[in-house]
């Protein structure tokens, strides 16, 4: 396997410490009951219920050593050494939609971390690749899926 380094805030890195500790405890706990519960029920070379339950259990453990993965190449970003005279990871940024004036905040996050919902936006996706290392009054243009967008950088901050 790859070992691809992602950065990722204490909070980010602990939830998903969090999902891995629920899925190895309760998540196998609870695949094995299921396991046997199917076993239970009779001649298992008939039986799809069984092989339902066995097909869950490989994704189960599939899912666990994907996220062994990134969490053994998880690595915590250092919030004081950000520089917030430019963009980068964990700035929080205010834009300004040049053609119809909205304004929009978002802050740049890893990209297991995004959630549009609560304004995290990942630095992978095309406006936080545009983004990085913008300063504050930087006109930018953004491809994105349904056109060009123009930003204009109005504050950085964390």
């Amino acid at each position: 396997m790859s070992s691809k380094i992602s950065y990722y805030t204490k909070e980010g890195l602990q939830k998903l410490k969090d999902e891995l500790s629920f899925l190895k405890t309760k998540g196998r706990a609870d695949m094995a009951r299921q396991i046997a519960e199917a076993r239970d029920k009779g001649d298992l070379s008939e039986n799809a219920e069984y092989d339902a339950a066995k097909d869950a259990q490989g994704l189960l453990e599939l899912k666990i050593s994907k996220l062994e993965e990134i969490v053994s190449n998880a690595r915590l970003i250092d919030e004081s050494n950000i520089d917030n005279s430019k963009v980068s990871i964990l700035s929080k940024v205010k834009l300004k939609n040049r053609k119809n004036n909205a304004t929009v905040e978002y802050v740049l996050v890893s990209q297991e971390e995004a959630n549009l919902k609560e304004g995290k936006i990942s630095v992978q996706s095309p406006i936080g690749k545009g983004l990085l290392g913008k300063v504050v009054g930087d006109v930018v243009l953004i491809q994105v899926p349904a056109g060009n967008l123009e930003f204009e950088v109005l504050e950085i901050g964390r």
